[in-house]
């Protein structure tokens, strides 16, 4: 019997090292000789994204984009805000639009004048600022708004938000970077991890598992394959259950109620929800989840998923969208969509 239990072991093991030979192989033969840590460098690079570069620590926020950063595509003016291009000749001379949101409203992978606020300027005739931030939750989407409204006293706001905004809203770090969160306390938010510490060295934050067999090229394939591989590679801090985040909507919703300023609520899409139909079906049923939320409370409204679906079903997904984001012709759509649900509401006759 043991030798049996031996010789099954020893097959086992056999295997696996000729299938992680086999995927390094596949990658190319470089990954013979070179064996990192692939979770620390997934982390290393996510880290990266929110805590360099583009961004700066805010205590409140936990980051906002650097003023005046420079880059091909994406450029920020010395507020911090995304590059807008210049106004319409016959443009109105009154109070801003607002834009605020995640990395769908800041525009990641296009250029400054291919976002949806830099498009909806254009239609509208009005200043518009894109204060959105990339990978923001909805917790910090109302915060910022919160703390932009005073300051550039705008004519309305527009939210754009995807479902996943709700569950980063459950996370004190997303993306190896440390976040504010809301607790529900006595029916009311209370706003947790504020100051906001720094973020952690993305080394210390591996688990076992992760430090023991993060360096596995067979392990990473067959995650990727599997859909399984964010989970697992991504540093996320959980400090609530699933689903709380769409009890906190509600009431983050009444709070840009209390701003007093004609506000709509727009629910955007991930291009994953027309590539796998049960994670389009939940993404899509958070999504109304918050539109009725935001209704509830007084704000206007508009669900984006009608119209997107039209044009990937008669042109397929890269006429919406590039790698993770709309293309220029996808930020268009929302931006068509936003003015024509504006001028409905009379939003900007005040």
């Amino acid at each position: 019997m043991i030798g049996r239990l031996s010789l099954l072991v020893g097959s086992v093991l056999l295997t696996l090292i000729v299938l992680e030979l086999g995927c390094r192989l596949v990658r190319g033969p470089e990954w013979l000789l070179h064996w990192p840590n692939l979770v620390l460098k997934e982390r290393t690079g996510a880290d990266g994204v929110n805590a360099g570069r583009r961004f700066v620590y805010d205590p409140v926020l936990g980051y906002v984009q650097r003023p005046g950063f420079s880059s091909g595509n994406i450029n920020y003016d010395a507020q911090g805000f995304r590059r807008m291009p210049a106004l319409p000749a016959d443009a109105t001379d009154g109070p801003p639009m607002l834009a605020t949101g995640d990395s769908y409203t800041q525009g990641d992978e296009v250029r400054d004048d291919e976002t949806w606020p830099a498009y909806l300027q254009g239609l509208l005739g009005r200043r518009t600022i894109n204060a959105g931030v990339a990978a923001y939750g909805l917790d910090q989407i109302v915060l910022r708004a919160e703390r932009l409204v005073p300051i550039v006293k705008p004519a309305a706001i527009v939210v754009g938000f995807i479902a996943d905004d709700v569950r980063r809203s459950e996370m004190s770090r997303t993306w190896g970077t440390e976040k504010p969160y809301f607790e529900l306390k006595d029916g009311k938010l209370e706003l947790r991890n504020v100051p906001v510490p720094p973020s952690p060295n993305p080394r210390d934050t591996l688990s076992f598992l992760q430090s023991a067999f993060g360096w596995s090229v067979l392990i990473d394939t067959v995650l990727r394959h599997q859909g399984w591989q964010y989970e697992w590679a991504i540093d996320h801090a959980r400090v609530m259950p699933s689903g709380a985040g769409e009890r906190l909507a509600c009431l983050l919703m009444r709070r840009l109620a209390e701003l007093k300023i004609p506000t709509l609520v727009v629910a955007q899409y991930d291009f994953y929800v027309w590539e796998n139909a049960e994670f389009g079906a939940e993404q899509r049923r958070i999504s109304q989840a918050v539109l009725r939320c935001a209704s509830e409370a007084g704000l206007g409204t508009l669900d984006l998923y009608d119209d997107t679906e039209r044009v990937v079903r008669a042109r397929g997904r890269n006429a919406v969208y590039l790698t993770w984001h709309p293309s220029p012709e996808g930020y268009r759509l929302i931006a068509e969509a936003i003015a024509a649900e504006m001028a409905r509401r009379h939003m900007l006759l005040r």
